[in-house]
């Protein structure tokens, strides 16, 4: 028999911020994962990398300010390097957790890169701030560069696109562990921005959403099922007033409507709602749950949303 196959998108919550933090909040993950996975389930793992492509982008910069001699670290790059940052702890506390319990389960990080379109409008209108503040003068000296920045409270802040994921340029690897039923991590931070120009992969100046990156992940791996693991419990109608209303199960045709209604925050709840939309399509099967880390095995414990 078949066994159902799962894609767990981890929010922030799951990974700390600081390098304590995260090596604490991944072993909490682990336990998360590992009772997925003594249920039998097949899992592909996806996580948010926001604070810490952030710490190495301002890690890299004043690198940078020290020793001029180097150069600058693209966006790219600074990606990269928090996948293998995360995947390491990641993959290190769920291997450890499997055997303390007596799986033997190769766990493995899929360092991915994520084709967006050139002409995306997102490269027109960035607006996902990243890196330290900064005087008037290193503002001023970023945007030489053909950078863009935004003024905010105390100076001036670097913003970068946003562009949708189009294609996960390692998928055949990716499903390769996944058909050899070993755990993968991919699609950290939403994947690698890149440019497909002929042959060759340019990194891009970029983040991607990393939900709607989660949601491509589960379409192309075949996914009976996409977790996306978040901050609260269920997802919530007027969230944050004091007429709050939980949402046990939602079909797409109502996750549509209260989207036009605005009831989803922008760069919170509404990018999971797309990516649970784009997941299931026009598929009478396949669903999306959204929940807190830490609710157990139970798949139906949070807000479930399908056709």
């Amino acid at each position: 028999m078949k066994k159902k196959r799962i894609v767990i998108a981890l929010g922030h919550d799951a990974l700390g911020t600081t390098l304590p933090e995260q090596q604490a909040a991944a072993k909490k993950t682990a336990k998360a994962i590992a009772d997925f996975v003594k249920e039998d389930y097949q899992i592909i793992i996806s996580h948010s990398n926001g604070p810490q492509v952030g710490m190495i982008h301002t890690a890299m910069s004043e690198f940078c300010k020290i020793y001029p001699e180097y150069t600058a670290t693209p966006m790219s790059v600074c990606s990269a390097m928090s996948q293998g940052y995360i995947g390491y702890d990641l993959q290190n506390a769920i291997r450890t957790e499997l055997l303390n319990r007596g799986i033997y389960k190769p766990v493995a990080t899929v360092l991915t890169q994520m084709t967006v379109d050139p002409y995306d409008d997102a490269f027109y209108h960035p607006t996902k701030i990243i890196g330290r503040i900064m005087s008037a003068e290193e503002a001023e000296a970023e945007e030489k560069k053909g950078n863009h920045v935004v003024e905010v409270e105390g100076g001036y802040r670097r913003i970068v696109a946003a562009p949708k994921p189009m294609e996960i340029v390692e998928i055949d690897t990716i499903r390769a562990l996944a058909d050899a039923d070993q755990v993968v991590i991919a699609c950290g931070g939403g994947g690698i921005p890149v440019l497909a120009q002929e042959n060759r992969l340019k990194g891009a100046s970029a983040v991607i959403e990393k939900d709607l990156a989660a949601g491509k992940l589960a379409e192309a791996v075949d996914a009976d099922m996409l977790v996306i693991l978040t901050g609260v419990e269920k997802v919530c109608l007027e969230y944050g007033t004091a007429s709050e209303q939980p949402i046990d199960h939602m079909t797409t045709a109502q996750a549509k409507k209260y989207m036009e209604e605005g009831q989803f925050g922008e760069g919170t709840m509404k990018p999971k709602v797309e990516a649970a939309l784009d997941f299931i399509g026009n598929s009478a099967v396949k669903s999306v749950l959204i929940t807190k880390l830490g609710s157990g095995t139970d798949l139906e414990d949070g807000t479930v949303i399908k056709k």
